[in-house]
């Protein structure tokens, strides 16, 4: 049994990418609690990465988080010009340290703006005036039922691996006895 389902991405062309950093500077602002009171690229969901060894710019954005770093070390050949396989990660690895809150060490992931009231592209693709970045929204057939690990529960799993079970577990009956 399958299902249609709305499928947003965020397209790299990293030939057109400068390294402005504006996207980043974008998606921090629109984060910030009150929106826009605030730029910090460390809580950002997105990072320009440079490769000094091939002299490109290529932004990566926050995905799902992953517990493990990647088995495989590959590397791409586009253009004439070769990428290590973590340039084109986007997924929260422990790893590296991009896409991790600054303050609480919770993993970031790219929400693709999602606001009220809706917006017609995200703000980092709306602030990149070289085309670098391109938003599509497509539908596509999926399994039905198809769910992954929601935000809460990727986000304690994190706490967990970082501070202990026992810890947050006493950090969460702290909180439920306050109420």
């Amino acid at each position: 049994m399958t299902e249609k389902r709305i499928i947003k991405t965020i397209k790299v062309d990293p030939d057109k990418c400068i390294g402005c950093r504006a996207c980043e500077l974008a998606c921090s602002a629109f984060h910030a609690k009150p929106r826009y009171s605030s730029a910090n690229p460390a809580r950002s969901r997105i990072r320009v990465v440079f490769d000094e060894l091939n002299d490109i710019y290529f932004p990566i954005r926050s995905v799902a988080y992953t517990p493990a770093e990647c088995a495989g070390r590959h590397a791409y050949v586009l253009q004439g010009k070769e990428y290590p396989e973590c340039a084109f990660c986007g997924n929260i690895c422990p790893s590296r340290d991009y896409f991790y809150e600054p303050d609480s060490k919770l993993p970031l992931k790219c929400d693709m703006c999602e606001s009220t009231p809706e917006l017609e592209e995200p703000v980092c693709v709306a602030v990149c005036r070289v085309d670098a970045l391109t938003y599509e929204v497509r539908e596509e057939e999926v399994a039905a039922g198809e769910e992954g690990p929601d935000e809460l529960e990727i986000g304690l799993e994190a706490l967990a691996d970082e501070y202990g079970l026992d810890k947050v577990l006493d950090a969460v009956a702290r909180i439920a006895g306050k109420e």
